[in-house]
């Protein structure tokens, strides 16, 4: 079939159709509105043509009908049309090249358009909690010291096509459809059996729900756990886009303030609804909750009937030592939704995640799932699966593992070499990032001087809910950084001067 293209015209050749443009009925809607429908039609043609030129409705460069089509799309005669073009060539608004056709000569800004007063934003209560957060947006370039990225240049991209060309082939039309709320099956599958070898996580395939997002999942779960005022246990610090989540559910947010040893509740503290946790490697301090507080926590919650939120969101990458196995794994009564993104340890545009619940709440978060966006795309999902079950995916994880490992290294190394006469770091077996603590009221300025010196610093007193918890830092991703890279960056932070 042979497509040929024409301003004023798109026909066919196989099946010999017309079909005008939009912007055919553009021109004819200006021709005939009443400003223009003054005068000659030669003078309303050329007003129209004008008046679109002068309003940047048509560009510098943008080729224009012929006088034929032009013609009849105006319905005027084609006579009409040439005496337009020529007027309007002698003007200086179009240029006429032989053979090659009518196009725009000038280029115009298009106007502003007036400002309308249309008074305050009419949202819902929810929809302004949620515009007063923030939001979440994670860096689009892995800039020093942007904080979560994973080192893109690593990922085995030769054999992620091959994957992709060889599912094509073989499944084809098949993952081109709607697919199912919960999942594709044998990524679920091979989620179920990955988990429960490295984590120690207690499931089966039917209890995982794949997802966009770890953000999801947790709007998911404000959505369907919590009601307007319950209490909700945050850690302090902690990671504000679950904050954010539960705020926009109506959450009566606690925070918990966090030691060496991770959550550390007073027993004063209402009891919750729900309590968000970073076990593995606490978010952002890096420290991991003890065993003790573990199976504290768990009681509590069996005595309570409130649920515990597990967010592993980075536990493959753990360097010194053995990890401690999943609170989920030790729970016995089923109060412990888990939740994982492949954003950390594959690729962020992949957008793919994965929560683990209770066989109970497995319905109603599937059904409440096909309300937010139906499903995952059924080809990225089956890539992922065979990425797993062919052995890539635990390969590249342990080659990531090593590599961020050193990386981690060479950035405590650079720290203790150019900054350690302000910065402090947070001691942390594991993780894409490190937190660093600052001197007491610095971290505003340090951070200003930074960025001076063009490197970002993540701060971390946007993590803290509480003025009298804060403690000045910054949050440094290394995962990203080549030991070049990170080098340079702090050389860079080096010429920072406290004040």
């Amino acid at each position: 079939m042979t497509i040929v293209l024409d301003f004023g015209l798109i026909v066919d050749t196989y099946f010999i159709v017309a079909i005008r443009p939009i912007m055919s009925q553009v021109l004819l809607t200006l021709f005939q509105q009443s400003g223009n429908a003054k005068g000659t039609l030669r003078e309303r043609v050329c007003n129209t043509l004008r008046n679109a030129i002068l309003d940047g409705a048509l560009k510098e460069g943008q080729k224009l009908p012929s006088s034929r089509v032009l013609a009849a799309d105006l319905q005027v005669s084609r006579i009409t049309a040439e005496a337009a073009y020529a007027q309007l060539e002698a003007e200086g608004y179009l240029q006429r090249m032989m053979g090659r056709g009518t196009y725009v000569a000038l280029q115009m800004n298009k106007p502003m358009p007036a400002r309308k007063t249309t008074g305050q934003l009419r949202l819902s209560q929810r929809g302004s909690m949620i515009v007063k957060t923030g939001g979440c947006r994670d860096p689009e370039s892995p800039l020093p010291f942007a904080a979560g990225t994973p080192d893109l240049r690593a990922f085995p991209l030769k054999v992620w096509k091959q994957i992709t060309a060889q599912q094509l082939r073989t499944q084809g039309e098949k993952l081109l459809g709607y697919g199912d709320p919960q999942g594709y099956l044998p990524l679920r599958e091979a989620v179920a059996r990955y988990v429960g070898q490295t984590r120690g996580v207690n499931c089966d395939a039917q209890q995982v729900i794949v997802l966009t997002s770890s953000q999801q999942a947790l709007q998911l779960i404000a959505t369907l756990l919590i009601d307007n005022g319950d209490n909700v246990w945050m850690e302090e610090p902690g990671y504000s886009g679950a904050r954010n989540a539960f705020i926009s559910a109506g959450a009566s947010l606690i925070p918990v303030s966090v030691d060496k040893c991770g959550l550390l509740p007073e027993r004063t503290l209402p009891v919750p609804r729900l309590t968000y946790l970073t076990p593995s490697h606490q978010y952002p301090t890096g420290v991991p909750l003890s065993l003790e507080r573990r199976l504290a926590l768990l009681e509590m919650a069996h005595r309570t009937r409130s649920w515990i939120i597990e967010d592993d969101y980075d536990s493959e990458f753990h360097y010194d030592g053995q990890p401690m196995p999943s609170m989920q794994g030790l729970d016995r009564h089923g109060n412990v939704p888990y939740i994982v993104t492949f954003s950390k340890a594959l690729f962020p545009s992949l957008r793919l995640a994965y929560l683990i619940v209770p066989a109970a709440l497995v319905a109603a978060f599937t059904k409440a799932r096909t309300v937010y966006d139906g499903h995952c795309a059924q080809l990225t999902q089956a890539v992922t699966a065979e990425f797993i079950l062919q052995g890539y995916f635990a390969s590249h994880i342990r080659y990531m593992r090593q590599l961020y490992r050193s990386r981690r290294d060479w950035l405590l190394l650079q720290i203790e070499q150019n900054l350690s006469h302000f910065a402090t770091p947070q001691p942390a077996g594991g993780g894409l990032q490190l937190a660093i603590w600052l001197p007491v009221g610095q971290e505003k300025e340090l951070t200003r001087q930074a960025q001076k010196l063009g490197v970002i610093t993540p701060g971390l007193a946007a993590q803290y809910q509480t003025a009298t918890a804060l403690r000045d830092g910054w949050l440094l991703g290394f995962s990203a950084l080549t030991p070049g890279e990170i080098t340079q960056a702090v050389v860079q932070l080096g010429k920072i001067r406290l004040t």
